[in-house]
């Protein structure tokens, strides 16, 4: 009987050892990021996903398939993966909702012995508000959200400001955010308010603002916003700088897309994390090193026209050289102390009780 035993055991081994045979075992890595915010192959640009399967075989000798999908903003993407219903390895959020996140037990600490190429990315990004003890993030992109307006139809002695947002010369020509954070800051910054503010008269304040702004409101959008205002549809709507460069260089005949700063307006940092529902730790780690790497970290600078926090990005001339000056001179402005800039133009993550009252002024401003 042991005898017996013994030669299935063997029998079962030899088997499996066959079945391996002349095959790679293969992995899925879920990556959850927002929408145009990676190099993907398109016109001809570094496919950075197929680049990096092709990377992972070559170099561990096993298969790897990415599943990448995306949102469309930090809350769709916070209820999602607070929902408890999904898992992603590796999710690209941004500053204040990664401070909420890490809060709420969300995030994993990063073993930095599997990201390396985190020597690149620059100071002034370590140690802000969001990731005080850089546990948690690696900085992806940055920028300052201006305003984006048609030369064609808007009157330039009306720009400058927040105000032109709410001038009804230009009713129905005018796209708002389509998130609460964002939209209450346009305003907010227009009435010089403190964005963080934990005062509920200066978010009802800002929310009067946001009713005014209402029967001016051509639509509330996100990713939307690309097509509106490429092809005319819309004329006037306050965005992230790295964006504007995508619409303009996608803009039809009769558009004249330009841009600038208001001021004050919002500092934002998108950093790539790992969610505590991540099936892939290692593998997550291993995806966001090579994302620093310089071709793909180079590639997705110049595919999505966002500022870089890493060194090997914007210390290359040739980066420089295809981006052109004027787009250089707008995504790197002279900032001065950037750390301080940031910590108080940046959204802080607002405790539960006035988040809820924030989304229904938010929800209310939406059915008026």
């Amino acid at each position: 009987m042991k005898k017996w035993m013994l030669l299935l055991a063997a029998t079962l081994l030899l088997a499996l050892s066959l079945t391996g045979c002349g095959s790679k075992s293969s992995q899925t890595l879920n990556v959850y990021n927002w929408g145009e915010y990676i190099s993907d192959g398109s016109e001809g640009s570094f496919d950075t996903i197929r680049e990096f399967e092709s990377w992972y075989e070559e170099t561990y000798g096993e298969k790897i398939t990415v599943n990448y999908t995306t949102f469309a903003s930090n809350e769709d993407m916070y209820n999602k993966i607070s929902s408890g219903a999904v898992s992603y390895d590796v999710i690209i959020p941004s500053d204040y909702m990664i401070a909420r996140m890490a809060n709420e037990g969300l995030l994993q600490p990063l073993n930095f012995e599997n990201i390396p190429n985190y020597q690149y990315i620059d100071d002034n990004f370590k140690g802000l508000y969001y990731d005080p003890d850089d546990q948690y993030t690696v900085p992806y992109a940055y920028g300052i959200v201006g305003v984006i307006y048609d030369a064609n139809v808007v009157d330039e002695a009306d720009t400058g400001s927040w105000d032109l947002l709410w001038n009804d010369a230009y009713a129905d020509r005018i796209v708002q955010f389509n998130n609460s954070r964002d939209a209450f800051g346009t305003a907010m910054y227009k009435l010089g308010l403190d964005v963080n503010t934990t005062d509920k008269a200066d978010w009802d304040k800002a929310y009067d603002a946001l009713l005014a702004q209402r029967p001016l409101v051509y639509s509330y959008v996100m990713d939307e916003i690309f097509n509106m205002m490429e092809s005319g549809e819309a004329s006037i709507g306050a965005y992230y700088a790295g964006d504007y460069f995508t619409m303009r260089d996608a803009q039809s005949d009769n558009v004249d897309l330009q841009f600038y700063y208001p001021d004050p307006t919002n500092f934002y940092i998108d950093a790539m994390c790992i969610p505590t529902c991540a099936e892939h730790k290692d593998l997550a780690e291993i995806f966001i090193n090579y994302m620093l790497s310089e071709e793909p970290a180079v590639a997705n600078a110049e595919y999505t026209s966002y500022a870089s926090p890493n060194s090997l990005v914007y210390n290359s001339v040739a980066y420089q050289d295809d981006m052109g000056a004027d787009a250089i001179a707008i995504l790197y402005p002279e900032l001065g102390d950037f750390a301080q800039r940031y910590n108080t133009l940046a959204y802080r993550n607002l405790d539960p009780d006035l988040l809820d009252y924030l989304n229904t002024l938010w929800e209310n401003v939406k059915i008026n």
